[in-house]
Protein backbone atom coordinates (compact mmCIF):
# COMPACT_ATOMS: atom_id res chain seq x y z
CA UNK A 1 0.00 0.00 0.00
CA UNK A 2 1.20 3.46 -0.74
CA UNK A 3 0.78 6.50 1.44
CA UNK A 4 -2.05 7.89 -0.69
CA UNK A 5 -4.33 4.95 0.05
CA UNK A 6 -3.87 5.48 3.79
CA UNK A 7 -5.38 8.96 3.62
CA UNK A 8 -9.03 8.98 4.56
CA UNK A 9 -11.37 11.02 2.39
CA UNK A 10 -12.57 13.01 5.41
CA UNK A 11 -9.58 14.75 6.90
CA UNK A 12 -10.12 15.91 10.44
CA UNK A 13 -10.86 19.58 10.82
CA UNK A 14 -9.32 21.85 13.40
CA UNK A 15 -11.03 22.18 16.78
CA UNK A 16 -11.85 25.83 16.04
CA UNK A 17 -13.62 24.95 12.78
CA UNK A 18 -15.50 22.11 14.50
CA UNK A 19 -16.60 24.49 17.26
CA UNK A 20 -17.80 27.07 14.74
CA UNK A 21 -19.68 24.36 12.85
CA UNK A 22 -21.26 23.02 16.04
CA UNK A 23 -22.34 26.53 17.07
CA UNK A 24 -23.87 27.23 13.67
CA UNK A 25 -25.71 23.91 13.71
CA UNK A 26 -26.98 24.20 17.29
CA UNK A 27 -28.02 27.84 17.18
CA UNK A 28 -29.39 27.45 13.67
CA UNK A 29 -31.67 24.65 14.89
CA UNK A 30 -32.77 26.58 17.97
CA UNK A 31 -33.51 29.67 15.90
CA UNK A 32 -35.23 27.61 13.22
CA UNK A 33 -37.63 25.87 15.59
CA UNK A 34 -38.38 28.84 17.84
CA UNK A 35 -39.07 31.10 14.88
CA UNK A 36 -41.06 28.41 13.07
CA UNK A 37 -43.34 27.65 16.03
CA UNK A 38 -43.90 31.28 17.01
CA UNK A 39 -44.27 32.35 13.38
CA UNK A 40 -46.87 29.67 12.64
CA UNK A 41 -48.85 30.59 15.77
CA UNK A 42 -48.73 34.27 14.80
CA UNK A 43 -49.69 33.49 11.22
CA UNK A 44 -52.69 31.40 12.26
CA UNK A 45 -53.85 34.06 14.72
CA UNK A 46 -53.52 36.76 12.08
CA UNK A 47 -55.39 34.69 9.50
CA UNK A 48 -58.27 34.22 11.94
CA UNK A 49 -58.28 37.89 12.89
CA UNK A 50 -57.81 39.04 9.29
CA UNK A 51 -60.75 36.95 8.14
CA UNK A 52 -62.91 38.47 10.87
CA UNK A 53 -61.83 42.00 9.91
CA UNK A 54 -62.38 41.41 6.18
CA UNK A 55 -65.83 39.97 6.83
CA UNK A 56 -66.76 43.11 8.72
CA UNK A 57 -67.33 41.19 11.94
CA UNK A 58 -65.79 42.85 15.01
CA UNK A 59 -64.22 45.59 12.87
CA UNK A 60 -62.29 48.11 14.86
CA UNK A 61 -61.72 51.45 13.15
CA UNK A 62 -58.04 52.03 12.34
CA UNK A 63 -56.93 48.43 12.85
CA UNK A 64 -55.82 47.88 9.24
CA UNK A 65 -52.33 49.41 9.73
CA UNK A 66 -51.67 47.18 12.72
CA UNK A 67 -52.75 44.08 10.82
CA UNK A 68 -50.66 45.03 7.78
CA UNK A 69 -47.55 45.55 9.92
CA UNK A 70 -48.23 42.27 11.73
CA UNK A 71 -48.54 40.35 8.44
CA UNK A 72 -45.31 41.90 7.15
CA UNK A 73 -43.61 40.91 10.41
CA UNK A 74 -44.79 37.30 10.02
CA UNK A 75 -43.55 37.20 6.42
CA UNK A 76 -40.15 38.38 7.63
CA UNK A 77 -40.18 35.67 10.32
CA UNK A 78 -40.54 33.23 7.42
CA UNK A 79 -37.45 34.72 5.79
CA UNK A 80 -35.60 34.54 9.11
CA UNK A 81 -36.48 30.84 9.33
CA UNK A 82 -34.81 30.39 5.94
CA UNK A 83 -31.69 32.12 7.25
CA UNK A 84 -31.64 29.82 10.29
CA UNK A 85 -31.90 26.84 7.96
CA UNK A 86 -28.99 28.23 5.95
CA UNK A 87 -26.90 28.37 9.13
CA UNK A 88 -27.44 24.62 9.51
CA UNK A 89 -26.42 24.02 5.89
CA UNK A 90 -23.29 26.14 6.27
CA UNK A 91 -22.37 24.19 9.40
CA UNK A 92 -22.27 21.04 7.28
CA UNK A 93 -20.17 22.71 4.59
CA UNK A 94 -17.69 24.02 7.14
CA UNK A 95 -16.83 20.46 8.16
CA UNK A 96 -15.99 19.52 4.58
CA UNK A 97 -12.68 17.68 4.20
CA UNK A 98 -11.84 19.90 1.22
CA UNK A 99 -10.95 23.39 2.52
CA UNK A 100 -11.86 24.78 -0.91
CA UNK A 101 -15.50 23.75 -0.41
CA UNK A 102 -15.79 25.45 2.95
CA UNK A 103 -17.46 28.85 2.98
CA UNK A 104 -15.18 31.70 3.94
CA UNK A 105 -15.50 33.41 7.27
CA UNK A 106 -16.46 36.60 5.43
CA UNK A 107 -19.31 34.90 3.53
CA UNK A 108 -20.59 33.25 6.72
CA UNK A 109 -20.51 36.53 8.62
CA UNK A 110 -22.20 38.28 5.68
CA UNK A 111 -25.05 35.74 5.74
CA UNK A 112 -25.52 36.24 9.48
CA UNK A 113 -25.52 40.03 9.03
CA UNK A 114 -28.16 39.83 6.27
CA UNK A 115 -30.22 37.59 8.52
CA UNK A 116 -29.95 40.18 11.27
CA UNK A 117 -31.09 42.93 8.90
CA UNK A 118 -34.21 40.95 7.93
CA UNK A 119 -34.94 40.21 11.58
CA UNK A 120 -34.47 43.84 12.62
CA UNK A 121 -36.82 45.07 9.88
CA UNK A 122 -39.32 42.40 10.93
CA UNK A 123 -39.12 43.36 14.57
CA UNK A 124 -39.51 47.05 13.63
CA UNK A 125 -42.69 46.30 11.67
CA UNK A 126 -43.99 44.08 14.47
CA UNK A 127 -43.34 46.78 17.05
CA UNK A 128 -45.09 49.38 14.87
CA UNK A 129 -48.06 47.02 14.50
CA UNK A 130 -48.13 46.28 18.23
CA UNK A 131 -47.94 49.99 19.06
CA UNK A 132 -50.81 50.80 16.69
CA UNK A 133 -52.95 47.95 18.00
CA UNK A 134 -52.27 48.55 21.67
CA UNK A 135 -53.02 52.25 21.13
CA UNK A 136 -56.35 51.38 19.51
CA UNK A 137 -57.24 48.98 22.34
CA UNK A 138 -56.24 51.59 24.94
CA UNK A 139 -58.38 54.28 23.29
CA UNK A 140 -61.33 51.85 23.22
CA UNK A 141 -61.00 51.12 26.91
CA UNK A 142 -60.47 54.76 27.90
CA UNK A 143 -63.49 56.01 25.93
CA UNK A 144 -65.92 53.54 27.47
CA UNK A 145 -68.26 54.98 30.05
CA UNK A 146 -67.44 53.75 33.50
CA UNK A 147 -70.97 52.96 34.61
CA UNK A 148 -73.19 52.26 31.62
CA UNK A 149 -72.60 50.12 28.57
CA UNK A 150 -72.57 51.90 25.25
CA UNK A 151 -74.72 50.88 22.35
CA UNK A 152 -71.88 50.69 19.79
CA UNK A 153 -70.21 47.23 19.99
CA UNK A 154 -67.22 48.49 17.96
CA UNK A 155 -66.20 50.61 20.95
CA UNK A 156 -65.59 47.56 23.11
CA UNK A 157 -62.36 45.61 23.17
CA UNK A 158 -63.17 42.35 21.43
CA UNK A 159 -61.47 39.02 20.88
CA UNK A 160 -60.15 39.96 17.43
CA UNK A 161 -58.28 42.94 18.92
CA UNK A 162 -56.64 40.70 21.48
CA UNK A 163 -55.80 38.00 18.88
CA UNK A 164 -53.92 40.54 16.80
CA UNK A 165 -52.05 41.88 19.83
CA UNK A 166 -51.11 38.30 20.77
CA UNK A 167 -49.95 37.56 17.21
CA UNK A 168 -47.75 40.66 17.24
CA UNK A 169 -46.29 39.70 20.59
CA UNK A 170 -45.44 36.21 19.30
CA UNK A 171 -43.89 37.71 16.17
CA UNK A 172 -41.71 40.01 18.25
CA UNK A 173 -40.62 37.04 20.37
CA UNK A 174 -39.75 35.07 17.20
CA UNK A 175 -37.66 37.94 15.88
CA UNK A 176 -35.98 38.30 19.26
CA UNK A 177 -35.01 34.61 19.21
CA UNK A 178 -33.47 35.12 15.78
CA UNK A 179 -31.55 38.17 16.93
CA UNK A 180 -30.14 36.38 19.95
CA UNK A 181 -29.07 33.35 17.87
CA UNK A 182 -27.44 35.56 15.23
CA UNK A 183 -25.62 37.73 17.74
CA UNK A 184 -24.28 34.69 19.59
CA UNK A 185 -23.11 33.27 16.26
CA UNK A 186 -21.37 36.52 15.35
CA UNK A 187 -19.67 36.56 18.73
CA UNK A 188 -18.50 32.96 18.51
CA UNK A 189 -17.36 33.07 14.90
CA UNK A 190 -15.34 36.26 15.24
CA UNK A 191 -13.43 35.06 18.30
Amino acid sequence: MNKDSDITPFAPTSPKIKKISDNLKQLGRIGFWLQTVLGVISGVLLLIAGAAVLSGQDKTPGIELGIFCAFCGVILVGLAVIFSFRYIQIARKIQSADPGKRPTQASTLSLIRYGLIFILVGILLSILGAEALSGIVLVKVLTLPQVTLGSDPNRFVNSVDLLIVQANTNTIAAHFAGIVASLVLLDRITK
